[in-house]
């Protein structure tokens, strides 16, 4: 049985420690040669930078597996790096939660009543209880024990099926068409940039409802004679279909604001001062739009009638709240089934005509 961890490593992978504001691995006596000649190798600064280099490094497939913290091991290194950045991020971090309470537990010994009191014991950094990140690390969980059942190493998932939890009620937030009208309305302090860019943004999103990350990787190149080409990075790796949004005269006039909003000329149809798209590979994450859309929030706040903030991602619900049927909405998502569409993202209140 290994000693007991210090609290900063806890849910850590076995001879990881973080300190120096840095993860490092304590090579194992006599393979220091396959760490660079390291006693103590550092992996990197964030935990998804880490655990990308230590899977590069690492070989389980060899290694026996009879408890969690193993099972967890040989998950981060052959099934998590083959998922987007992001979601590779929040996977592992995920990990280090199970870590924390299932790692001593053998693969045979858990039951649903465990991922049950887990769930119960989830909270958020606020210290209430968070059904997001419950759902989260189940369903990694999950799927880590869907890998054990394929790699041979248990006959049975001990929970898939069994384990039914609550999840949070989707948002309801809908756009009226005024605030609509108010965004669009407001006074840019320049020609180009951030506010004549959003406003571009949001007359596009409106029209198509792509996902921010399609919409902000689209290049000058995506723009053809015939519309608008997409490949959705969500679905590039199973369909790999792509999408074509054909012209409409609202499309084009859109699409040519947000050139003409461009503070330079660049590859990328929204960029930023220095001409480079604002979706960060690494990362996975948009932060200069995040940012610039935050302080775009703001101006609405002070300057406009809307009182009420809205997300990016309530703009996507709007276009298809506002599409004339369900399966509109559902091809405009790009969805595969029309239940996430409903449940999720039609909004709009019904408008019901009285019996007399």
């Amino acid at each position: 049985m290994p000693r007991k961890r210090n609290k900063e490593n806890a849910g850590l992978p076995a001879r990881w420690r973080h300190y120096h504001g840095a993860y490092f691995y304590r090579v194992p006596p006599g393979l220091e040669a396959q760490w660079e000649g390291h006693k103590q190798f550092r992996l990197g600064t964030s935990l998804g930078e880490a655990a990308s280099e230590w899977a590069k490094r690492m070989n389980t497939a060899e290694r026996p597996v009879t408890y969690i913290r193993e099972l967890l091991e040989r998950y981060a290194l052959e099934v998590i790096p083959a998922k987007a950045v992001a979601t590779r991020a929040a996977e592992n971090a995920s990990l280090v939660r199970l870590r924390k309470v299932f790692e001593e537990m053998r693969l045979v010994d858990v039951e649903p009543q465990h991922v049950y009191k887990y769930a119960d014991t989830r909270f958020d950094k606020h210290g209430k209880k968070s059904l997001s990140t419950a759902r989260h690390d189940v369903s990694v969980f999950r799927h880590a024990f869907t890998k054990a059942v394929e790699w041979g190493l248990i006959k049975k998932h001990p929970f898939k099926g069994e384990v039914r939890l609550k999840g949070a009620p989707p948002r309801t937030r809908y756009i009226e068409d005024s605030e609509i009208v108010e965004a669009l309305a407001l006074i840019p302090t320049r020609k180009s940039g951030s506010v004549r860019m959003i406003q571009a943004y949001i007359r596009i999103k409106m029209l198509i409802g792509l996902r921010m990350g399609d919409l902000l990787r689209l290049r000058m190149s995506d723009i053809t004679g015939t519309g608008i080409k997409v490949m959705p990075r969500k679905t590039a790796n199973t369909t790999g279909i792509a999408r074509t949004f054909t012209w409409t005269p609202e499309l084009r006039a859109a699409v040519d604001m947000a050139i003409d909003a461009r503070p330079c000329l660049s590859p990328w149809l929204f960029c930023t001062r220095k001409g480079e798209g604002y979706f960060d590979e690494k990362t996975g994450k948009p932060h200069g739009w995040n940012s610039m859309w935050k302080r775009f929030m703001k101006r609405l706040l002070k300057e406009t009638k809307i009182t009420e903030r809205f997300t990016e991602h309530d703009l996507r619900a709007k276009c298809a709240s506002d599409a004339e049927s369900l399966e509109r909405a559902k091809e405009l998502l790009g969805h595969a089934d029309c239940k996430i569409t409903e449940r999720v993202y039609r909004r709009k209140p019904e408008i019901v005509r009285p019996l007399r």
